[in-house]
């Protein structure tokens, strides 16, 4: 069997680090676990900066993570890009939002790089999820438009219980159950797919 060599630099902000985790694995770690790797060798990247918005990563991403990725022809390279909630604390408008996500598609589809974007998460404010729900569904425009994969995290979680009650018991942030439950939306709303690799068989 060829050997397929794959990179992935993920890219956004303190929560791709697994902050306030017990397990420290964070949605990343669970889903690189969850990933086979039968005829694969995988190495993947966490490009983390606290409090980043999309304006931030726009400006910073190709420099950090084209530094993890390889010229090689036979290797692959992959960009995963979590957004957040932190344009709704700046001046930025909903549609300069759009265009700085536009704008990282752009550049990396010009470089061959496949990208998958995980949308904002809900919080426990309910006036500031609906600003989310429509930052959510611009991300998820630009996105679907450019035909790059677009996992919705905040319409599932938005009214989960498990959920906000992990958010309630941590101050607002992921705790174990909720970096669980962002990765299995991850891993069951186009993450095989993105990576062309077989789905594994439920376990029993």
């Amino acid at each position: 069997m060829e050997m397929r060599h794959l990179r992935i630099a993920v890219v956004g902000n303190e929560l791709l680090t697994g902050v306030g985790d017990p397990r420290g694995l964070g949605w990343v770690g669970r889903v690189i676990s969850k990933t086979p790797l039968e005829g694969i060798e995988l190495q993947h990247y966490v490009l983390a900066v606290p409090g980043e918005g999309t304006e931030a990563l726009s400006d910073r991403w190709q420099t950090e993570a084209s530094l993890r990725f390889s010229d090689a022809e036979d290797t692959e390279n992959f960009l995963a890009i979590a957004l957040n909630d932190t344009d709704l604390d700046s001046a930025t408008s909903s549609a300069r939002s759009r265009l700085n996500l536009a704008n990282i598609l752009d550049r990396a589809s010009q470089e061959g790089t496949r990208c998958l974007v995980l949308g904002p998460t809900p919080t426990l404010d309910q006036e500031r999820n609906r600003r989310i729900a429509e930052l959510n569904r611009a991300y998820q425009d630009v996105a679907s438009r450019r035909s790059h994969t677009y996992v919705d995290a905040f319409t599932p979680l938005v009214n989960h219980q498990q959920w906000s009650e992990d958010l309630a018991a941590n101050e607002g942030r992921p705790g174990q159950a909720a970096y669980g439950l962002i990765a299995w939306l991850v891993l069951h709303r186009g993450w095989y797919q993105w990576l062309g690799v077989t789905e594994p068989a439920p376990s029993s």
